[in-house]
């Protein structure tokens, strides 16, 4: 519920309508995907001191997907998710 009336006020303070405002929803829905993505990934990976690594990951993937998605991240890091990756974090992640 937060998720949909933080999309629509940001739609009022952007000025954002049409086409574009499905795209920008659509973007904020693929990015809340990506950051619980990431969320079930660190859990199934279970390497301790991990958690920065797979926050900034979703972070990062989310804020690829457009405007839509920079919002629901709320970008924590400018920085490659790699720069946290902890020791010993299995490669397929």
């Amino acid at each position: 519920m937060k998720l949909l009336i933080g999309i629509l006020f940001c739609t009022l303070i952007m000025g954002v309508t049409g086409d574009s405002w499905y795209s920008f929803f659509k973007e904020a829905v693929q990015g809340a995907s990506d950051l619980w993505r990431a969320y079930w990934d660190m859990r199934n990976a279970n390497v301790q001191n991990s958690g920065r690594y797979f926050r900034a990951r979703g972070n990062y993937e989310a804020a690829q997907r457009g405007p839509g998605g920079v919002w629901a991240a709320k970008i924590i890091s400018g920085q490659d998710p790699d720069h946290f990756r902890p020791a010993g974090l299995p490669k397929k992640y």
